[in-house]
């Protein structure tokens, strides 16, 4: 397991809606955020969230010229770090992350580490719940992630 988990806000707004947020924590235990990601969530955070801002503000404005600046500054604390996982959702954002080699995750590969880990009995419900609080999922990626979770 990794030992320093951050995240930019999709994950966090994602589980939120389908009441999961709590998975991040029974997951990774402390998750890390930056001011920017705890602002874009608009929300309270439980105590297992860290905020931390980036050393070098420099990376984060670089990065900002490309990406929103929630996922800039996640970028930016992540390349602090070595042995990290970002969890972000943002095609664009996980491209610069990983050309940078920071290890990338979405949602959905929290969602079905959870199930693959015994937190969960099924990643199906949970992708109702996704699509019945609005949020498109690809077919292709759906059957993936149902196939990565030994559901299909």
């Amino acid at each position: 397991m990794q030992k320093i988990i951050i995240s930019d806000t999709s994950c966090l707004i994602l589980l939120d809606r389908i009441g999961e947020l709590n998975l991040l924590n029974k997951l990774f235990g402390q998750i890390l955020i930056t001011v920017e990601i705890a602002h874009e969530f608009k929300k309270e955070l439980p105590d297992w969230f860290k905020i931390e801002t980036p050393a070098n503000l420099n990376y984060q404005r670089i990065l900002e010229t490309s990406v929103d600046r929630g996922e800039a500054s996640a970028i930016a604390l992540a390349l602090e770090y070595q042995n990290c996982l970002l969890i972000m959702d943002d095609l664009k954002g996980r491209k610069y992350a990983t050309q940078l080699g920071i290890k990338v995750t979405g949602t959905l590969g929290v969602i079905v580490s959870a199930k693959l880990n015994g937190l969960i009995d099924s990643v199906k419900p949970l992708l109702a719940k996704i699509k019945n609080a609005n949020f498109w999922l690809d077919a292709e990626l759906e059957a993936s992630v149902l196939k990565n979770s030994g559901e299909l």
